[in-house]
């Protein structure tokens, strides 16, 4: 085996966009790293060497700086959660820090000083955990797993401390039932479990042969899952893709509810992870939506913001079928007056004019240019931006701005432990 590159007693003087540490090497060749953070002196592996960077993890904390703290899952936090070392104050800190950043860039100054929401739940938000799978040699058994960071690496897991109990726990039943089976490695993909807020607890075992052996009416009852699905997914696809349902048992789809609004969603759906932040950050578009207009909610998902604050005319556009398929049900428990249409919003341009509120939640790329220009073409009064990336929603602002100037904003600590951050931009036309 090759052996690691190791750069020793580098100093780290800031957090950039992305969550790593920024050191530099005596000639003057960057340095990015997980596991440390700014003023302090760490030895560092390399993972990858780029032309204009190295990306590396710290193997030995030489100097320490006052904002560390332990991590809860020492084995495990850099694969998903890299900002278990860092206290939380300070996590806040740095996520309006890299929110007045990435606006810095595109030379737009925030009207207001940078706030940061949180409810102060730094562990057990994620209602949400895809778990790996890991044989170990040694023992000869099966484990749970996650992938090491930046690399195709696994390590062995019988938790992680941003779930709740009742993921763990049920994680843990479907991997004593499959080392009972004697249930190789080779022949499993991911297991997806998902939790309400009443507890429901469904999963999805993703194996990579479709004759894999069928679940027994007695293995189901001890998985103790109020739902688990078998489903094979082509090895050879990079993620845990749907390619056939082999086997279903026990409720059809989880059920939560968003500020009083109920929801059904498929466990494979998109959901919102930390729903009590979530219902905040509605609140606060609530707020600025006026319900005597028609409401346009693109990149909707299951209708989370348009069904529970878009009022009485709503059109929501996805592109996910299956998010519509749930989305239409929806609809038709809550007796909403709202069109679900399945499409990429770059290909539902019809529906945004100039007489209609528009709200966009894109995916972490931001808006398709063809969104903004017919955004800046036809001028509605007002567009809610809440983004899951920062960075490329100040691009789009920045394109934006020849018509719209930030009326207000706001951020938001969707996920604890982690650099993601949340960030909610009111535009107004000028």
């Amino acid at each position: 085996m090759k052996k690691p590159v190791i750069y020793k007693d580098i100093k780290f003087t800031k957090i950039i966009g992305g969550g790593r540490a920024l050191g530099e090497l005596e000639n003057g060749k960057k340095v990015l790293a997980w596991g440390v953070l700014p003023g302090e002196i760490a030895d560092i592996k390399q993972i990858k060497n780029k032309s204009g960077f190295i990306e590396g993890v710290a193997t030995n904390i030489k100097q320490s700086c006052s904002e560390r703290v332990n991590p809860q899952d020492e084995d495990s936090y850099l694969s998903t959660s890299p900002w278990q070392i860092l206290d939380f104050a300070s996590e806040q800190h740095y996520k309006a820090a890299l929110i007045e950043e990435a606006f810095e860039m595109h030379n737009i100054v925030l009207p207001n000083p940078i706030e940061v929401f949180t409810d102060n739940n730094e562990y057990g938000y994620r209602n949400k955990i895809e778990f790996s799978w890991w044989w170990d040699t040694d023992l000869n058994q099966l484990d749970l797993a996650f992938f090491r960071r930046s690399t195709k690496g696994k390590i062995p897991v019988t938790k992680t401390s941003l779930a709740p109990n009742a993921i763990n726990q049920k994680a843990i039943n479907v991997r004593n039932i499959l080392r009972n089976r004697g249930t190789s490695g080779r022949d499993l993909k991911t297991l997806l479990i998902r939790c309400s807020r009443h507890r429901q607890t469904a999963a999805q075992l993703y194996v990579k042969t479709e004759d894999f052996p069928k679940f027994s009416e007695d293995e189901f009852k001890k998985s103790e899952l109020d739902s688990l699905e078998i489903i094979y997914s082509n090895p050879k696809s990079p993620a845990s893709i749907i390619t056939k349902r082999l086997q279903k048992w026990g409720i059809k789809a989880l059920q939560d509810e968003i500020l009083n609004t109920p929801f059904n969603y498929a466990t494979e759906g998109f959901f919102q992870i930390n729903l009590p932040v979530y219902e905040q950050a509605l609140l606060d578009m609530k707020s600025w939506i006026n319900h005597d207009i028609n409401v346009v909610d693109l990149y909707s998902g299951v209708g989370s913001i348009g069904l529970t604050i878009g009022g009485n005319n709503v059109t929501l556009v996805e592109i996910n079928e299956n998010a519509v398929r749930e989305m239409q049900k929806n609809i038709k428990i809550l007796g909403k007056n709202a069109k679900a249409i399945l499409a990429p919003s770059e290909k539902a341009l019809e529906y945004i004019s100039k007489d209609s509120l528009i709200i966009v939640d894109p995916p972490r790329a931001g808006l398709h240019n063809d969104v903004i220009d017919k955004l800046i073409s036809e001028k509605p009064k007002r567009i809610i931006y809440l983004s899951c990336n920062p960075v490329t929603q100040a691009r789009d602002i920045a394109k934006l701005s020849e018509k719209y100037g930030i009326k207000a904003h706001r951020g938001y600590n969707f996920f604890p432990k982690t650099p993601h951050i949340e960030h909610l931009a009111i535009l107004d036309l000028y």
